[in-house]
């Protein structure tokens, strides 16, 4: 398993004010993918002039921001069995969150420490 992507996640009702703060640090959108989990839930990754990224998702659900590191690897199952060896759970019990380019898990350690691991679907 080889870690592709590592960076900073923010879940917040209030993602449009998080997502202008950081076009004011300087980051522009590089992507955006909606209606995740067949929801209101959007994720904006954006990305400076350094490489810099950092995801902002938008879900009306969340009562507070929730902090997250975004982890992407080349092998998804691997990376999911050696965070479970390590406590972590899937915040969705089974499911995971499915698009046409990745597939994705909230996974919650005993301590609430949260990372979303993801693996892109290359076509």
């Amino acid at each position: 398993m080889t870690i592709t992507g590592f960076q900073p996640l923010i879940v917040s009702q209030n993602a449009d004010a998080l997502i202008r703060l950081f076009e004011d640090l300087g980051f522009e959108k590089d992507h955006e993918k909606k209606g995740l989990n067949d929801q209101d839930i959007s994720n904006v990754t954006m990305k400076d002039a350094r490489g810099n990224r950092v995801d902002i998702t938008k879900g009306a659900e969340v009562p507070r921001d929730l902090m997250a590191i975004r982890m992407n690897t080349d092998n998804f199952p691997e990376a999911f069995h050696l965070l479970s060896q390590y406590g972590f759970r899937n915040a969705q019990g089974y499911r995971l969150i499915q698009t046409s380019t990745s597939t994705d898990a909230l996974m919650i350690s005993p301590s609430g420490a949260a990372i979303v691991l993801s693996q892109h679907i290359k076509k």
